[in-house]
């Protein structure tokens, strides 16, 4: 808001497809979805996204301030009991989605923005200290590996088609999907390193990322990001305004 943007290429930002869900609070400004085409429009102060198998991209018509809040859908699932297979690639003013407590959150964080981490913390702490998973395992960094095995756990004896079944339920989508995110997300950082220091080659980061061959490693980025991935790591590489996402990713 204190510099506003003058290039109109600056006010688009492009966003990765991604297995989490996340909460928007625009605080000032609005944003516009340009892609997808189908996309929702209308101005909503605060927007709650289920996980994206596609990449999105937005465009702010002018000055924007914004609070993003991203949740693993694990997470969410056990805060509110949300089946997160019904939001892929969906969003919602957030009082849909997730009820009237999280609006009155929404209302506090808007109202109160330089409060607002101190607002979300205080909201979510005593909700997950109830609903989260017991154990040294609700801990791990390695999400999608815990995921599987708490789900595979809590329905030891019942089958693999139920295992699947709540792990969807929980993710929003099958094991297959998360694993193929996993393994991309590792392989654009590695991409991004090596491009860096002029030494990427892409066949030799396809095969060790698991890849058939490196056509097998651009398709899958191109499906999550718009982009192959020589393009993406010298986007990634780049100061342009509008792949600030990026550059928190990673």
């Amino acid at each position: 808001m204190d510099a506003p943007l003058t290039d109109p290429l600056d006010r688009y930002n492009h966003f990765p497809a991604t297995p989490h869900c996340s909460i928007s609070f625009y605080i000032d400004g609005e944003a516009e979805v340009v892609d997808p085409p189908d996309a929702p429009q209308g101005n909503i102060r605060v927007v709650f996204c289920g996980p994206q198998n596609r990449p999105m991209t937005t465009y702010n018509p002018g000055p924007v301030r914004i609070l993003m809040l991203m949740l693993y859908p694990q997470v969410l699932h056990a805060l509110c009991g949300v089946d997160v297979s019904g939001w892929v690639n969906r969003w919602a003013p957030i009082d849909v989605a997730l009820g009237p407590e999280w609006q009155t959150l929404a209302d506090a964080v808007v109202a109160n923005p330089d409060e607002a981490i101190a607002i979300i913390e205080a909201f979510l702490e005593p909700r997950w200290q109830a609903a989260r998973p017991g154990g040294a395992g609700a801990m791990a960094s390695d999400w999608v590996r815990h995921l599987g095995a708490q789900v595979a756990d809590t329905a030891l004896g019942r089958g693999v088609r139920n295992i699947e079944r709540r792990i969807k339920a929980r993710a929003g989508q099958p094991m297959r999907k998360l694993l193929l995110f996993q393994r991309a997300e590792l392989s654009f950082f590695e991409a991004r390193d090596e491009y860096l220091a002029g030494k990427a080659v892409w066949s030799d980061i396809a095969a060790r990322g698991g890849y058939s061959d490196q056509a097998h490693f651009c398709r899958v980025a191109r499906e999550i990001t718009g982009h192959s991935p020589a393009e993406l790591a010298r986007r990634l590489g780049s100061d342009e305004e509008s792949y600030w996402i990026y550059r928190v990713w990673t």
